[in-house]
């Protein structure tokens, strides 16, 4: 038996591939909660915003203001949406990379193990040779 694991190359590739998936998933991750800390804050700052006026043009100011305010969480509405699909997806696709690397990871514990067998029952041979050939020296070397 080979005593490098013969699909090495194509585990490390694997690997590689599902780091790359842990950071682009990491990353939607970021966005999707920063556009949500956005969201939220856009909110607070429009119920925070004050309701008394003092005259038409102040009315006709805080109209405009909370009408692109709305305008601005409609679209950030729709990029935290946007986002939650990208992590969604992101989150996929980490799973699928991570199946891929467990399935080489397993076959790759099993070249180990059997390796290890071989190494224990070629170690255990020698010994028992090692072994039998002091046995015959001795029983030779007693008087008969």
């Amino acid at each position: 038996m080979a005593r490098n694991f013969p699909l090495a190359g194509l585990l490390g590739l694997r690997r590689l591939e599902e780091d790359q998936a842990a950071s682009a998933l990491s990353a939607a991750n970021r966005r999707h909660a920063a556009l949500q800390a956005r969201h939220g804050a856009l909110l607070r700052d429009l119920a925070a915003s004050p309701v008394d006026v003092a005259s038409a043009a102040a009315l006709r100011a805080a109209a405009i203001a909370r009408a692109s305010s709305r305008s601005m969480l409609t679209d950030l509405s729709a990029l935290t949406a946007v986002s939650e699909a990208d992590a969604v997806q992101a989150h996929g696709d980490f799973q699928q990379a991570r199946a891929a690397t467990v399935g080489l990871e397993k076959l790759e514990d099993k070249h180990a193990s059997r390796l290890a067998v071989e190494d224990l029952r070629a170690e255990q041979l020698v010994l028992d040779e090692i072994a039998s050939g002091s046995w015959h020296r001795q029983k030779e070397s007693l008087p008969r």
